[in-house]
Parts: C-alpha cells; structure tokens; sequence
C-alpha cells in the first residue's frame, strides 16, 4: 500500500534563535544601563553626587533597586555604561584584522570605537566629562577603565613576537609597550580637546592626525617581526625592507616646481591615512 508522500523538511539555521534572542537581550541590557546613567548624571547635576542615593537613581530611571545592582556594582560605575560594551568591540576589532594590515595600524583602528561611544552622545559625553573632573572617584573610575583599554592593545601588539625574548638589540616587546601607551594617550589627548571645545569639530579627523604622529615615532611596521635569536633581521622584517613590487609599493607624490601644485598618485585600495601621511610628508618638505 503506497505511504502518503512527506512534507519536505524545513532547513534550519542551528544556534540562528539562540543568537537573535542573545542580540536582543544585550540590546535591552544596553539600554537599561543607558536609562541607568541618565538618571544619574541627572540627579548627580541636581542633587550633587554625594548627595544621591542608588534608590533614588532606580527610581528616576523607574526600576527597583534590585534592577540597579543588576546592571551595576555602585552608583559611579553607573555614569560610564558603554565601556564593556565597546571594549568588546574593540577587541573584536584586533581579532577580525586582516593579516596584512600592519598591527600598530590595528590598534589605531580599535581605539576609534572608543572615540565613536563618545562622539556618537556629544551632549552627554561633555556632561559626564563635568562630572568627572568635579568628583574624584568618578575620575578614578574613569582611569580605571582607559586602563583596560591600554592592557587590550598591549597584549595584542605583544603577541606579535616572543615577550620572553631579551637579547641584545630586540626592543620590540618595549616597544610595543610604550607603542600601545602612546595611541591610548594620543587618543585622550583628543578627546580631551574636544570635550573642552563642547564636543564640536571633526574628532575623528583630529585622531587621525594624532595617530600619524605616533606612527612617525613609532614607524608604523611595529610588530611585523624582529630580529632572530642571532641578531640578524627575521624574514619578515628582512622582507618589509625589501623594495616592494610596483603593485603594492607606498603611493608615489611629486611636485611640480613651477606653480607649487602638489600632484599625489596612489592605487584605488592605498590606506586613506597613508596617503595622507604622503602628502603631509611632501607639503613639508615643499615648504621647509
């Protein structure tokens, strides 16, 4: 006896609900902790910080308390309710770079998530800048968190090449140390600027020209590899100081001596900031 024919079974993506309802999730939380934070810094511009309680910051977001210690420890980590979520980011940032890319270029790129949590709420990133210069531990706090930013990007320029290797004339562990200061310090020196200025002007612009002067100190090929137990160069630093083929080789720039018109010439996929940098390089000599 012929079977009635199935229903053709429906493919289904394993994990794919799972993941939606984890996206959602954390968008929820995320803005919670934001409702959080406004309330506070509200209540901290009325009332004063000392003065405000966590019961009354649950209270103006209009949550329990219980809600409140859900999302945070104390009523100043609730002033700085993006930073987990945008360490996160830069961190998936450092994993997802290209292999070519060179690592303190990395770093450069991941620290602009940070600037972007501050930029994207000008109005409240200013505000909260007030209140930390205002209340030292909101200050200690806010320290305590650029310093997990500066641990990331260390450990990432450190783990492209052996820490424990220390023989003479192999400084690059030190300087990818001192390299991953710098762009954290680069990047505050900015962002300070610019929330002294009310949060107006192009703050990417301004990192950018901050990073080509790190990367002019530092040289930007920090970490593509060091020299060998011998001393002599690695392959792969003895391979970047090779000429590079025509294909690949830094965007060329000349300068036409007769009406100071500076011409630059650079393949469609060039790096926008290294072509800047080009110019930037070539105007100074021009004029100097």
């Amino acid at each position: 006896m012929p079977q009635p024919a199935k229903a053709p079974r429906q493919k289904t993506t394993a994990g794919a609900p799972a993941s939606a309802a984890g996206t959602r999730a954390a968008a929820q939380r995320l803005k919670m902790r934001r409702e959080l934070a406004a309330a506070a810094m509200e209540l901290f511009a009325t009332k004063g910080y000392e003065a405000t309680t966590v019961d009354e910051i649950a209270a103006t977001a209009g949550v329990a308390r219980r809600t409140f210690f859900r999302h945070f420890r104390s009523k100043e980590e609730a002033i700085f309710p993006d930073h987990d979520d945008t360490l996160v980011r830069a961190e998936a940032v450092l994993n997802a770079a290209p292999a070519h890319e060179q690592p303190l270029d990395t770093v450069c790129r991941g620290i602009k998530e940070v600037m972007r949590m501050y930029a994207a709420s000008p109005a409240v990133s200013v505000e909260r800048y007030r209140l930390t210069r205002e209340v030292p531990t909101l200050r200690e706090r806010e320290i305590a968190s650029v310093a997990r930013y500066e641990r990331l990007f260390t450990r990432y320029l450190l783990g492209h090449f052996d820490e424990r290797d220390h023989h003479d004339g192999y400084d690059d562990p030190l300087l990818a140390e001192v390299a991953a200061s710098a762009v954290v310090t680069a990047h505050n020196h900015v962002l300070r600027r610019w929330l002294r200025a009310g949060g107006e002007g192009d703050v990417e612009a301004q990192l950018d020209h901050a990073f080509a002067i790190v990367r002019d100190t530092f040289g930007g090929g920090i970490g593509m590899g060091g020299p060998g137990p011998s001393g002599e160069p690695s392959e792969a630093v003895r391979e970047s100081a090779a000429p590079a083929p025509a294909a690949v080789r830094a965007p060329a720039v000349s300068v036409d001596g007769d009406d100071g018109v500076l011409v630059a010439v650079a393949r469609t996929d060039a790096p926008l900031d290294e072509v800047m940098r080009t110019i930037e390089r070539a105007l100074k000599e021009r004029r100097g």
